[in-house]
């Protein structure tokens, strides 16, 4: 395990603390150490041995002997094997300082058999990557089973320490016996022991670093290669074995951050820096790297120091963060960044906030906190890459301390909250410090009676598809910055001024009555820049704005007049919004599921409590529907979809972040879904082992199904209650670079071949690309029967049109014809329900229709989450003739010798 931030916190020329160079001992035992620290607050540091190193966790209120507690207990830096044996006194203004004493100390193992030290850490590895470690210990003072679990919603490093219930628990307070175990000495006579051990730390007690002998601050230079990185990943890995593979992230736009006006304190919601700079997206894959900006431009070459950084990060991930220049106070500065190209202008940091791949998992539908948790675990030792740290604390007194330090702002992000990517989230709020604005430019003056290349930019920012005037700046530059600002201008100089009326930008005002005349260049708004400025006036023209930079990441599209949303609106909206409310299909209202406010909100619907969460969630971002969109589409249509879900084993298809975000089927649901939910179990001959499938039961499992990210529902043809038997057969017309038209044609075929053996049939769209024909079972035959019988069926429709259909599987071998697919009738096998969304742009519906409307000028993009509600209006649920009575196929046969 690395030392790197053990080190980092210690100066080993003016300290006898253990640099790391003692190792552990060969033998078959695993120690552990409590030591008791009196430092600005008491609290005891519960330290454990596993791969060389103690993994470390500070405990305020100390171990407890009592099951009934649960002790919160800090993540903090490993620490060297030999600490072990520390005792002594820190001084005044390092580290930590304060006394320390050996409170407790002996051997440990993992509460689960195992024989080596080996198998013992790989066991407490998987625990701790895991969020939960049981051990058995043997100390002087604790004995017993003990466990420690992650506790991510009380922060990122959260643990709580817990004793089992065994014969060495009891009520009595452990902590009264306060002596050291090893000179029996209490806190107070350590402290008052002038021989006892004293050492020097290189930061001061408020955790910042302190200045070196030339003054200057010590950088933050790798000290160690982290050799045991790949160990960790692997680790990390073996704990998300559950997660479902997927490969490498490309072209992702960033989750950005919702203004707010003003700070605030919950303990749902950690707090971070915002970071003066350009958002970046890192991708690493072992020695290669691509650093992206926002709009997936490479910043490889301008910020070239961070991109070599990244080369060295031997790990295959995506991260998300943010490059900076820091100021010789130790602050991000905007203009400092601007005008970047060595050193000499400022530190260049990129500071990684987020990770959202690793090793090909998808990592974005995790907790934030779990993921920060895997970030800082994986953190290279190089002074150009920092882990930018987040504050489980007061959001007020946070922001007060970055405004006297004159930082840019605060980011508050839900401490549970899912990574969605493009989209401007409610659960990220930023809360800027000083009055700054993204603005295009459009256009520039220069003033009679200068010498200056051009006296002031003219700002705007778009606002209902028009741009808007927000005034013009004429402050903030040096004279290499309007060369460089007049170099990207030139080329898009334009007559036609780019507002629908022409803006009085040098009129009159208080502080300059008689401007002088300007002379004005127009030019096309596609540069965007950022600026300060004091306040707005009523019509939102900007006070004494002054330039700041170029923002080179951002496009002239996205740049809209951005205000503020009150924050307490945002946060409550946040809080989970308890309701009872019954769906009952025969007695609707006329109203939503879910408000049109909160974020999170939480229903009874058949006795069963729904928690339903992110619901600002964009799935379909270009139409602007959310998951709360789609949640109140799936209520209203409940009466109609129900019957053809209802006692129905569900294979889930799951989009947890909407149709841009990764998907994945979830079949086996076995331990997963709530206590209430019905399942049913099912082996098939084909496939090995047995599958828990989640069976849609009513109204609540419906919606409990789309909660999870279900757009579409994807039931079996046949219920529990005769799980090998289906309702009906499916005939599934799957084109390939066909034309609709042709798709339409089929179908017709189709209908014409089933009309001539008396067959019912009923169409539908895919909500895709294709139809699928639905022929009534009556759950009277096997789904053997049923596939043979679309078999042939398809196989007379092929000999009709097989110009453009085909019976071949393997898409390489249909040669670009529709696929008549009649394989869709195996057991287990499931398409999209009738009234189901689906995944697709223009958020599609499957939707049922009459043999007459299958015709030239059908489209599927016509059938929507719009206007599905307005057509079963008018039509009824055209579908419900599947239920009728099963077709005898020993007749449909016969007949069939005819054709």
């Amino acid at each position: 395990m690395s030392l790197t931030e053990y080190k980092k916190k210690r100066s080993f020329s003016k300290t006898p603390e253990p640099s790391g160079a003692k190792e552990p001992a060969s033998n078959n035992e695993l120690i552990f150490v409590i030591q008791k620290h009196q430092a600005s607050h008491l609290h005891y540091d519960f330290r454990l041995e596993i791969k060389g190193v103690l993994k470390s966790w500070a405990v305020p209120k100390g171990p407890s002997i009592n099951p009934a507690d649960k002790r919160l207990a800090m993540l903090v830096e490993d620490h060297p094997f030999d600490y072990k044996d520390f005792e002594g006194i820190i001084p005044k203004g390092n580290y930590g300082a304060g006394t320390v004493i050996v409170w407790d100390h002996g051997t440990y193992e993992p509460a689960e058999k195992s024989s080596t030290k080996a198998e013992k850490e790989k066991i407490l590895m998987k625990g701790f990557f895991g969020g939960s470690l049981a051990i058995n210990m043997k100390g002087k003072k604790l004995k017993g089973e003990f466990v420690l679990v992650k506790a991510p919603q009380r922060g990122e490093r959260s643990w709580l320490l817990i004793k089992k219930k065994d014969k060495f628990s009891a009520e009595t307070d452990i902590t009264k016996k306060e002596e050291s175990v090893i000179s029996h000495k209490t806190l107070n006579e350590v402290a008052a022991d002038k021989k006892a051990k004293q050492w020097i730390s290189n930061r001061a007690s408020a955790g910042t670093l302190k200045e070196n002998e030339s003054g200057v601050n010590q950088p933050n230079v790798p000290l160690e290669k982290n050799t045991d990185l790949e160990e960790i990943v692997r680790s990390i890995l073996f704990s998300l074995e559950k997660k479902k593979k997927s490969s490498m992230p490309v072209d992702i736009k960033p989750m950005l951050a919702t203004l707010v006006d003003q700070p605030f304190d919950d303990p749902d919601w950690i707090f971070e820096v915002k970071w003066d700079g350009y958002r970046a997206l890192a991708y690493l894959n072992n020695g290669k790297a691509e650093l992206r900006s926002r709009n997936n431009h490479s910043f490889n070459d301008k910020f070239y120091p961070v991109y070599n950084a990244m080369k060295t990060w031997s790990i295959k991930a995506v991260i998300d963060g943010e490059i900076a220049v820091i100021n010789e106070k130790g602050l991000a500065e905007f203009q400092l960044l601007q005008n970047w190209t060595t050193d000499k202008n400022g530190e260049l940091i990129y500071y990684a906030f987020d990770i959202l791949w690793l090793n090909g998992i998808d990592l974005m539908s995790l907790p934030l906190t779990e993921r920060r948790n895997i970030l800082s675990q994986i953190m290279p030792e190089h002074h150009s890459i920092r882990l930018s740290e987040n504050f489980e604390t007061s959001g007020t007194e946070f922001f007060a301390a970055a405004e006297k330090l004159g930082i840019e702002g605060i980011i508050a992000k839900k401490a549970d909250s899912e990574y969605v990517p493009n989209n401007r989230t409610k659960n990220w709020l930023k809360i800027k410090s000083g009055k700054r604005h993204e603005a295009i430019i459009a256009g520039y003056t220069r003033n009679e009676d200068t010498t200056k290349q051009f006296s002031a930019l003219i700002l705007a920012v778009h606002e209902n598809g028009e741009l808007k005037f927000i005034g013009q700046a004429g402050t903030g530059y040096t004279e290499k910055m309007r060369t460089e600002i007049l170099k990207k201008l030139k080329p898009l100089e334009t007559e036609i001024c780019p507002f629908r009326t022409v803006p009085e930008v040098n009129r009159p005002s208080k502080f300059r009555p008689n401007p002088p005349e300007a002379e004005i260049t127009w030019v096309k708004p596609e540069v965007v820049c950022e600026v300060r400025y004091q306040e707005l006036t009523l019509e939102g023209v900007m006070r004494h704005p002054s330039f700041q930079g170029l923002r080179i990441d951002k496009k002239a599209r996205e740049v809209v007049d951005e205000q503020p949303v009150h924050t307490t609106n945002l946060v409550n909206a946040s809080k989970p919004s308890k309701q009872k409310r019954i769906v009952e299909p025969g007695n609707r209202k006329k109203y939503n599921l879910l408000n049109d406010t909160d974020e999170s909100q939480l229903l009874t619907i058949n006795g069963h409590e729904l928690k339903f969460s992110n619901l600002g969630k964009m799935f379909w971002p270009k139409e602007k529907v959310t998951k709360r969109d789609m949640l109140n589409y799936y209520y209203k249509v409940l009466p109609y979809m129900l019957p053809y879900m209802k006692d129905r084993p569900q294979s889930l298809n799951r989009h947890p972040n909407g149709i841009e975000g990764p998907s994945f089927y979830q079949k086996n649901v076995a331990g997963k879904v709530d206590d209430w939910i019905v399942t049913h179990q099912y082996k098939n001959t084909s496939q090995d082992g047995t599958k828990t499938f989640l069976v849609c039961s009513d109204e609540a499992s419906l919606l409990y199904i789309a909660n999870l990210g279900c757009i579409e529902m994807n039931p079996w043809h046949s219920r529990t209650i005769s799980p090998d038997n289906p309702d009906w057969c499916v005939i599934d017309l799957d084109p390939d670079i066909n034309t609709f038209e042709e798709v339409i044609e089929a179908a017709n075929v189709v209908k014409k071949v089933l009309d001539a053996l008396g067959v019912p049939s009923f169409p539908k769209t895919s909500g895709s690309t294709g139809i699928h024909i639905y022929i009534p079972l009556g759950a009277l035959y096997t789904y053997e029967q049923s596939k043979q019988l679309a078999e042939l069926i398809v196989t007379f429709v092929h000999e009709e049109i097989t110009g453009f259909t085909s019976l071949e599987r393997t898409p390489s071998k249909r040669k670009g014809k529709i696929y008549l697919d009649f394989l869709q009738n195996r057991a287990i096998q499931t398409i999209a329900a009738p009234y189901s969304l689906r995944p697709k742009p223009g958020a599609t519906v499957s939707t049922p229709l009459n043999w007459e409307e299958i015709k030239p000028g059908l489209k599927i993009q016509d059938f929507t989450i719009f206007n599905t509600m307005d057509r079963i209006k008018n039509t009824g649920d055209l579908f419900k003739g599947v239920f009728g009575e099963g077709i005898d196929i020993a007749k449909v046969l016969e007949k069939m010798k005819s054709l």
